[in-house]
C-alpha cells in the first residue's frame, strides 16, 4: 500500500529561541550539541543569549561558523570532523538552507563515516544520526522540514542533491523573531521560492490529494501574507505566517518533490550565482504555460489562489496566460522582485543549458516530457 502522506519531524512554534532549545535538550537528555551557523548568527543577540544560557545550564557545547552560500563539500567535511572530534550527542542547525543543510551533511558523516561525496552516489549507506534541531532563520528553503541537502561539488560546481528520510530533523524550531532582520530582498527570494515548492510539488507526477491540499493552502498563506512580510519585516504576524508557509513546503517537498523550475535553479544558479528563491520565480510563469495542456485543472486553482478570474469556458493555453498574468503581478508588483535583467544575463546564453536541465534530478517529475527544445524555449522566457 502506498503511504500518501508521512509527516515525522515534530514542529514547534515559539517566540523565546533560549528557552525552546534548553528545554528540547533537557527532555531529550542531550549534553554535548555541535551547533551549525553561519558566523554573522553568532552577533545576534538570540543566538549569544542562547549560548550563554548553554553554559550557564552545564551544557558543554561547540560551534562550527564557517557556513556559505551554496555549501561545498569542504565545509561540510571539515565540520563532520570537528563533530567526531568533540563528541557531540546531537547537532542544532541555525540559519538559512545552507546552513541547515550544512548540518545534515555534517550529521551524516560524523555519524557513518567517510565524505559527504561518498552519499551522493550512495544514500543507502545513511543510517543512525544524532539528534537534530533545526531552526531556520528565513522562511523559504524548508529545509528543516524536507528529506533533501544540496552539496557543491568544488571542482565542477554542480549541486547535487542527496535525498534520505534518514537525514530528517527530529525538531523544527521556528522562531518568528529570528527572521525579523532578514533583509528585504531576501524575504521576497525566500518566500518565492516557499511559493514554488508548493505551485510545483501541486503540479508534479509524484503529487498526491493530500499533498495537493496542503500545497494550496501554502500558495494561499504565501499570496495573502508575504506582501505584508516585505512591507514591513517587523510584523511578527506576517512573519510567522510566511515561516509557517514556508515548512509546510518543506514537508511538500518530501512528499511531491519539484518540477524543471527548480531543475533550471539547480543548473542556472551553480553557473551564473543567481538567488535560488529569484530563479525559481524567473522559471515558474513559462513552467505554468507548459504543463497547462496537461494539467489545466490545477493551473486554474493557481489562478485563482493568485487572484485570477475565469468564465470557465477557457482553453488550457488561456487558462495559462491567465495564471502567468496574475503571478507575475503578485510576483512583480505586490511582493516586488527586481527584474531578471538586472543580473545582465541574455537568455540566449541560458539557451546553452537546455539539455544539462532535462537530466536534471528533480526534471523527471515534470508532467511533461522534457526534450531540448520544449525546455530551450523556457530559457527564451525565463524572467
Amino acid at each position: 500500500m502506498k503511504i500518501r502522506m508521512q509527516q515525522p519531524v515534530k514542529i514547534i512554534v515559539e517566540h523565546n529561541l533560549n528557552e525552546t532549545v534548553l528545554e528540547l535538550l533537557k527532555q531529550d537528555k542531550l549534553k554535548k550539541p555541535f551547533i551549525v551557523l553561519d558566523k554573522f548568527l553568532l552577533g545576534v543577540p538570540a543566538v549569544k543569549e542562547m549560548l550563554s544560557s548553554l553554559k550557564d545550564n552545564g551544557i558543554e557545547y561547540k560551534t562550527y561558523a564557517d557556513i556559505v552560500p551554496d555549501p561545498p563539500a569542504k565545509v561540510i567535511n571539515d565540520g563532520a570532523k570537528e563533530m567526531k572530534d568533540f563528541g557531540a550527542d546531537s547537532v542544532i542547525a541555525i540559519g538559512g538552507g545552507s546552513s541547515l543543510d550544512s548540518a545534515k551533511g555534517i550529521n551524516i558523516v560524523a555519524s557513518d563515516g567517510g565524505k559527504v561525496e561518498d552519499y551522493v552516489k550512495n544514500e543507502s549507506a545513511i543510517h543512525d544520526l544524532k539528534t537534530l534541531i533545526s531552526i531556520p532563520t528565513t522562511a523559504g528553503t524548508g529545509s528543516e522540514m524536507s528529506n533533501a541537502l544540496v552539496v557543491t561539488d568544488e571542482a565542477t560546481q554542480e549541486k547535487n542533491a542527496i535525498l534520505s528520510d534518514k537525514m530528517l530533523s527530529d525538531y523544527a524550531v521556528l522562531i518568528p523573531e529570528l527572521t525579523v532582520s532578514l533583509p528585504k530582498r531576501q524575504t521576497i527570494a525566500s518566500g518565492l521560492d516557499a511559493f514554488s515548492h508548493a505551485a510545483e510539488g501541486y503540479l508534479s507526477t509524484l503529487s498526491s490529494p493530500v499533498a495537493d491540499a496542503i500545497a494550496e493552502k501554502i500558495m494561499f498563506l504565501g499570496y495573502n501574507y508575504l506582501p505584508d512580510a516585505v512591507k514591513d519585516g517587523n510584523n511578527l504576524e506576517m512573519r510567522q505566517r510566511v515561516m509557517v508557509a514556508a515548512c509546510l513546503a518543506g514537508w511538500i517537498l518530501n512528499q511531491s518533490g519539484t518540477i524543471v523550475a527548480h531543475s533550471e535553479a539547480h543548473i542556472l544558479g551553480s553557473k551564473y550565482h543567481f538567488v535560488h528563491g529569484e530563479a525559481v520565480a524567473y522559471a515558474l510563469p513559462a513552467v505554468l504555460k507548459l504543463v497547462a495542456p496537461v494539467k489545466p485543472k490545477k493551473v486554474k486553482e493557481i489562478g485563482k489562489i493568485l487572484g485570477a478570474k475565469f468564465s470557465g469556458n477557457e482553453t488550457p493555453e488561456e487558462i495559462a496566460e491567465t495564471t502567468v498574468k496574475a503571478y507575475k503581478h503578485f510576483r512583480d508588483e505586490m511582493v516586488g522582485l527586481h527584474s531578471f535583467s538586472d543580473y545582465g544575463i541574455s537568455n540566449e546564453e541560458l539557451e546553452k543549458n537546455a539539455e544539462e536541465i532535462v537530466n536534471e534530478r528533480f526534471a523527471g517529475n515534470t508532467p511533461v516530457k522534457l526534450t531540448k527544445e520544449n525546455v530551450s524555449e523556457l530559457l527564451k522566457n525565463f524572467g
